[in-house]
C-alpha cells in the first residue's frame, strides 16, 4: 500500500474511535515529514495528540519507510476551515476575509453545512438629524466566499 494512503487510513481508523475529534489538516513534505492538525468538539488534549501519534507510528515500519510525525491541535491562530470548527466557536467574535479581499467582523450566530451567519454590530449616522444610531444586522456568508476565518482573541 502506498505510504501516504496508509497514513491516512491509520489516522481515519483512529478518528473512528474518537468521534469527538476531527482532522483539520494533514500535510506531507517532500522529505516525508508528516504534520497532523486535529481539533475537537471539546478541544484537544496532549493525550489526544499522543494517542493519534501512537495510532500511526505503532502501525508503521520505520525500516521500510523513514518519516517524522508531528501531531498537534489547531491553535487559536489557525484559520477555521470546517463547519464543525465554526460550530465549536458559536457565540465568539470572528474575522472573515472574503474572496473579494473585503473583511467582516461579527459574532458567529449560526452555522450549517453551506454557510455561516454573523451578527454585525456597528454605528451609523442617523437618517434625519445629527448623531449616530446602533445597528445590529445578520449577514449570511457561504463557505465558498470565505478565503480565511479567524477567531478574534480578546484579553
Amino acid at each position: 500500500m502506498e505510504f501516504r494512503k496508509r497514513i491516512e487510513e491509520l489516522l481515519n481508523e483512529f478518528l473512528e474511535t474518537r468521534k469527538d475529534l476531527f482532522l483539520v489538516d494533514l500535510k506531507f513534505s517532500a522529505g516525508d515529514d508528516i504534520t497532523v492538525i486535529l481539533d475537537g468538539d471539546n478541544g484537544v488534549t496532549l493525550q489526544d495528540c499522543l494517542d493519534a501519534s501512537r495510532a500511526i507510528e505503532f502501525n508503521m515500519d520505520r525500516e521500510e519507510h523513514d518519516f517524522s510525525l508531528q501531531v498537534m491541535s489547531a491553535g487559536l491562530s489557525e484559520p477555521l476551515s470546517a463547519p464543525r470548527q465554526f460550530r465549536k466557536n458559536l457565540g465568539r467574535e470572528i474575522e472573515v476575509l472574503l474572496n473579494d479581499s473585503s473583511e467582516i467582523e461579527g459574532e458567529l450566530a449560526k452555522v450549517d453545512d453551506e454557510k455561516i451567519t454573523l451578527i454585525l454590530r456597528y454605528r451609523k449616522p442617523k437618517e434625519v438629524g445629527k448623531g449616530k444610531v446602533d445597528v445590529e444586522e445578520e449577514k449570511e456568508i457561504p463557505y465558498s466566499e470565505i478565503k480565511k476565518a479567524l477567531v478574534i482573541i480578546k484579553f
